[in-house]
């Protein structure tokens, strides 16, 4: 079964897990954990993980992915980042794979991250969005545009068949 809008590819992942930092006993947030492919893999640095996803099939999809790959510091959270994110406190980092009602959430967890926030966006606006976002709360880092191609045959010979671009969009408290 697939779920929609993901997973993340691993390239992506890689760099944005990278940009993270995340070190043993941090406490992580995966906002929009749609498969639950970040959650997991920040899970195995990660003292814990706080996934969340608004959608009942992603937040049923992650859980599973986290049991099959033996992930249990992982919580999960059905519902809007907005109202759950306060709940959770302090955090060392945070991704974020979603879009909807990004400035609240860049709001929220300025507030409460000590180290990085990475968004990941595909779309312009997205990206837009968090940048300008995250200037007006003093964090912002850097953009990164990430462009993954992968090899495929062709004609007896080998191409390379581009995935869609993915924008990783960094900030970080005490960053101006």
């Amino acid at each position: 079964m697939g779920l929609k809008g993901g997973p993340t590819q691993d390239e992506v992942m890689a760099v944005s897990l990278a940009k993270l930092g995340i070190r043993p006993g941090d406490r992580v947030a995966d906002v929009g954990c749609g498969t639950g492919k970040v959650a997991i893999a920040a899970s195995k640095v990660a003292e814990r993980v706080y996934a969340i996803d608004q959608r009942p099939e992603a937040v049923t999809y992650a859980r599973q992915e986290a049991a099959v790959a033996g992930a249990g510091n992982i919580e999960f959270f059905e519902g809007d980042a907005v109202d759950v994110l306060p709940g959770i406190g302090r955090l060392d980092a945070a991704f974020v794979g979603g879009s909807r009602r990004l400035p609240e959430i860049l709001d929220l967890l300025a507030a409460n991250v000590q180290g990085r926030i990475v968004v990941n966006a595909v779309m312009v606006g997205t990206l837009s969005e968090a940048i300008t976002s995250m200037q007006r709360l003093g964090i912002f880092i850097e953009a990164v545009h990430l462009q993954v191609s992968r090899s495929a045959g062709i004609a007896g010979g080998m191409m390379f068949k581009p995935v869609n671009p993915v924008y990783i969009i960094v900030g970080g408290a005490g960053c101006s």
